[in-house]
């Protein structure tokens, strides 16, 4: 299965995210029930834990549990800014459902 990758957007507002807090620029991106569309991301600064996967760009890690990886395996997170505001975004392949808040999908 093919981790999700940074894009080079994202890996910028993580690291100015974790410079800020004093903390490793280490993302965590996981998978929980609910949203609009069965599914929603959520986003954290963390550390790798046991059997996670990671991907880097940029000096970032991008960390994600197996169990998660499997609804966003070959997704790319990117930060994109608009004047609706400022947010990161998974573009999932394997999304067969979203809303318009970008933060929820169903598969």
């Amino acid at each position: 299965m093919q981790a999700p990758t940074l894009t080079p957007s994202a890996a910028a507002r993580v690291g100015q995210i974790a410079t800020k807090q004093g903390r490793a620029p280490i993302l965590r991106l996981s998978v929980e029930g609910g949203g609009c569309s069965g599914f929603q991301y959520k986003f954290e600064l963390g550390e790798p834990e046991g059997d996670d996967v990671t991907s880097e760009r940029d000096g970032v890690k991008l960390v994600i549990d197996p169990v998660s990886l499997e609804l966003v395996a070959g997704s790319t997170v990117d930060f994109v800014e608009s004047l609706g505001g400022a947010a990161f975004r998974v573009e999932n392949p394997q999304a067969a459902a979203g809303c318009g808040c970008g933060s929820s999908f169903g598969i």
